[in-house]
Formats: C-alpha cells, structure tokens, sequence
C-alpha cells in the first residue's frame, strides 16, 4: 500500500549546545547534503512542538521530555517561512503540491551528545561551531535559521 501523501507543513529543528555547536546530519538519499532535523507533521491537527519532538527522537534518538533533554530546552521561535519544494522530492506530496511551510524551532542539549542516527534517512552526523554547520546546509533556510540562533536565544534570555 503507498505511503500517503507528506503534509505541506513541516518543522526544522536547530540542536545546539550552550556553546552553539550545532547537530546537522547528513541525508541517506543525497550525500554531501547536510541539514538539521526536519519532517512534516504526521496529521493535520498534530501541534507544531509534537512534530518537533517527533522529528528529534526519529532522525537523532535524542529523548525530549527527559531529565538531560527537559521539554523547556526546546525553543518555538514563532517564525515559519514558506519555500518551493525542490522537484526531487515533490512525488512525496500531493499532486499540485509544490510549497511547504516550515516552522522553527530549536533544542538545546547540555553537550555534544552521542547520536543514534535514522539510516534509511541519514548516514552521518556532525557537530560543528554554529557558522561552519551553517556553512555546510544545502538549504538556504536552513542555514540562515542557524545564523540567527545566536540572537534568537538571547532574546529568550532577556
């Protein structure tokens, strides 16, 4: 039976380190082609942050909800933006489909902590000071999401 058709709304999920070492993984499908944690809601109705706790547990094992990982580290930072699907995986949605609106959000863990990556959707993983693993994104809102992380999480502090 084929999968269902992937929702046009999707979370991207920025896991940090207080010293903004930043987690980006690179994709089982396009080698060199790092990112962050993203994905799409399972259900119409599924709440944003549930998404992105979700998508955290599935592509990195990371547990939020936990006493190293408490459900306060993750961060809704309120912004989406709304981008053209690359044509290479507009097949996963419906017919016609051709935008998807991303929420921010991000998640910060006490330490480079050990990853257990999803393979059928990622083979690698790195932790790199925020500007070098925003350098490394394919995707241009991905990495201007981690350029901003460092004002985004002042204004949380203030």
């Amino acid at each position: 039976m084929p999968k269902p058709p992937k929702i046009p709304e999707s979370v991207l999920v920025i896991i940090h380190t207080p010293q903004l070492d930043v987690l980006i993984i690179e994709r089982a499908d396009r080698p060199e082609f790092w990112q962050s944690v993203t994905g799409s809601k399972d259900h119409r109705d599924e709440p944003l942050a549930e998404t992105a706790v979700r998508e955290v547990g599935e592509e990195t094992g990371i547990v939020v909800g936990t006493d190293e990982v408490p459900a306060e580290a993750l961060f809704d930072w309120q912004r989406q933006i709304e981008y053209e699907i690359y044509p290479v995986w507009r097949h996963r949605y419906a017919e016609g489909v051709t935008r998807n609106t991303e929420h921010w959000f991000s998640l910060q863990v006490p330490r480079r902590v050990d990853v257990r990556l999803a393979p059928r959707e990622h083979t690698a993983y790195l932790w790199l000071p925020y500007e070098e693993a925003a350098a490394r994104c394919f995707s241009w809102s991905n990495r201007e999401a981690i350029l901003q992380l460092p004002a985004r999480l002042k204004g949380r502090l203030q």
